[in-house]
């Protein structure tokens, strides 16, 4: 797990992950070739484009189900338009969401 120097991080070797850090307070942002939080700041810009440009409102209730969305275009992001439609569709069999399971409690 990489991560930048936040404080609610500390810890997470004690919790089994392998965590290496990178320090952006002092101006390092990549260690290694390969420590970096690019990545994840990718994906967070993603989602919060999204949020601004496609959805507006993104309830607590649902949040999952847009972060699983936007993990999937930001995982398929290098794959052609078909091949991301056909994806797309496969994952869709077989799963149904009414209305009203959408909005019960």
């Amino acid at each position: 797990m990489i991560t930048d120097e936040f404080a609610a991080y500390r810890g997470l070797n004690r919790l089994g992950y392998n965590h290496e850090t990178v320090n952006h307070t002092a101006g390092e942002y990549v260690r290694k070739f390969y420590i970096h939080t690019n990545g994840i700041e990718s994906f967070w810009s993603l989602l919060k484009r999204g949020y601004i440009g496609v959805y507006h409102y993104m309830s607590p209730k649902h949040l999952h189900r847009y972060v699983n969305e936007f993990s999937f275009r930001h995982n398929t992001s290098q794959f052609g338009t078909l091949q991301f439609i056909d994806m797309t569709i496969a994952r869709m069999a077989g799963k149904r969401l009414t209305y009203k399971e959408l909005i019960s409690g």
